[in-house]
């Protein structure tokens, strides 16, 4: 197994240890810079509301953001487990 292969298997059982929103705030504010928070936030923004029947121009309008990353969006979505996994299990 590769050395990053390893690495990553311990960011995983790290998330999974996660038991609030209190200690996941906690973890990726010291894991995560601000701005890649703020792309992560809104990343997931981008594919609820395409998950949620929005066209890409009005995700685009509503969040503020290029057509290109709504695009993005569209495919992380299409090509994703996690995603649609998750967005079932929050609704």
């Amino acid at each position: 197994m590769r050395k990053i292969d390893q690495y990553k298997k311990e960011i995983w059982k790290l998330v999974v240890a996660v038991e609030n929103e209190k200690e996941a705030k906690m973890l990726l504010e010291d894991l995560l810079t601000p701005a890649e928070r703020d792309a992560i936030a809104e990343r997931w923004q981008v594919v609820k509301l395409l998950a949620a029947g929005k066209t890409q121009r009005e995700v685009a309008k509503e969040l503020g953001v290029s057509i290109q990353k709504v695009s993005h969006g569209a495919a992380w979505l299409r090509d994703s487990k996690g995603f649609k996994y998750f967005l079932k299990k929050l609704s």
